[in-house]
């Protein structure tokens, strides 16, 4: 394989690639990358079994960038790779001969790595391609900005560290909880066929990143074990989460005590300055009550001290008679998950979960926060 291409085009689809690549893996094959030319230009993939990337450098779309002179493939350390081709200054020329040596040129600099036998390299999941679907990229980050962070951190319950994927009725509905909170989203998506799977909030997080600035549509399908999101230029494959999601739609409660219409940025800023106080418990405990037909903020710490804020209520409904102790950082992830100026919030008991709405009419995005005990 021989061929040539732009420094920066290279090196940032190396390290696209590199971020699906551990260098900790007990196969030494999979902390390469693996190098494939052809004459529609240069596939690069990286891998840790659990999830794949792939990345396309087409000669269409590079405007002459890159030149193949022999096709072939290669698999080279992710590492020494990556870093190398990031500090060389101009354009890059890579020769791999018979015994995968890949010898790399750039002006006066002349680098050689021993690469790893390509034919090692696993082979990419197989594709059904019958059934899939298309999102529009911005719809997709959005979905999976306003739920993964909701998913669980430890692996106690395997399932909940993942977004659970809901299609159906030509809608998409994703959950994340972590049994103290929950997030829900929906948005119209065309669906073929019902279907649901649980994808790791990790691999979630690495799609958002290797996709922000795309704006296209993505394509998604399943994959032998894995789903596959899927651009003109990058791919990434995830394996899923085995196991039965819990029914979540029954902890949404149908109707509540109070409901109460507050500026969205006045109550960030006075949670987060809650939270200065909360951090001396566990669940970083704020509470919330009325007084004074206001919305009463207080957290306190026996070291540092208390604080106190009132904030106007631009419209209330129900009971006025409350107080409930929640998680103030979680309820500040929630408030900025929220773009609207205003938001509802809405309880129904001192033990029962609140929920944070925008107030347009429209959104299909809830959350719902579990009390905490404060005593």
């Amino acid at each position: 394989m021989k061929f040539t291409i732009d420094q920066k085009l290279f090196s940032k689809a190396l390290s696209d690639v590199g971020r699906a690549v551990s260098q900790k893996s007990l196969v030494p094959i999979l902390t390469g990358i693996q190098v494939l030319g052809n004459e529609e230009g240069i596939t690069l993939i990286g891998t840790n079994t659990d999830i794949i990337v792939k990345r396309i450098i087409s000669k269409d779309k590079t405007s002459g960038n890159i030149h193949i002179d022999q096709t072939g493939k290669a698999v080279v350390s992710a590492r020494y790779f990556t870093e190398l081709i990031r500090k060389l200054p101009e354009v890059v020329h890579i020769d791999v001969d018979e015994k995968q040596v890949v010898k790399i040129k750039s002006g006066d600099i002349f680098t050689q790595l021993n690469g790893f036998r390509a034919d090692d390299y696993p082979q990419l999941p197989d594709i059904d391609g019958t059934n899939f679907l298309i999102m529009e990229a911005s719809d997709l980050k959005e979905v999976i900005n306003q739920t993964v962070f909701a998913a669980a951190k430890n692996e106690t319950r395997p399932v909940l560290t993942g977004v659970h994927f809901m299609f159906s009725n030509n809608q998409l509905t994703a959950v994340g909880t972590n049994s103290q909170r929950l997030v829900s989203i929906i948005k119209e998506v065309q669906v073929t066929e019902e279907t649901s799977y649980i994808v790791p909030s990790s691999s979630l997080n690495e799609l958002v990143k290797l996709i922000n600035d795309y704006s296209g549509l993505v394509k998604i399908q399943l994959a032998d074990g894995y789903i596959l999101f899927e651009t003109d230029q990058i791919s990434l494959y995830s394996r899923l989460i085995s196991g039965q999601y819990p029914n979540t739609s029954k902890l949404i409660p149908n109707e509540q005590i109070t409901v109460l219409t507050l500026n969205r940025e006045l109550l960030v800023k006075g949670i987060d300055r809650a939270c200065l106080f909360a951090s001396e418990w566990k669940n970083n405990t704020i509470t919330l009550s009325i007084k004074e037909c206001k919305l009463c903020i207080t957290s306190g710490s026996s070291e540092m001290g208390h604080i106190q804020e009132l904030q106007e209520i631009m419209d209330m409904a129900g009971e006025v008679d409350f107080k409930i102790s929640i998680d103030g950082h979680y309820l500040k992830e929630a408030l900025h998950t929220i773009k609207d100026e205003e938001i509802n919030l809405k309880f129904n008991g001192s033990m029962r979960p609140i929920v944070i709405e925008s107030t347009h009419e429209k959104s299909n995005y809830l959350h719902l926060i579990s009390p905490v005990r404060s005593f």
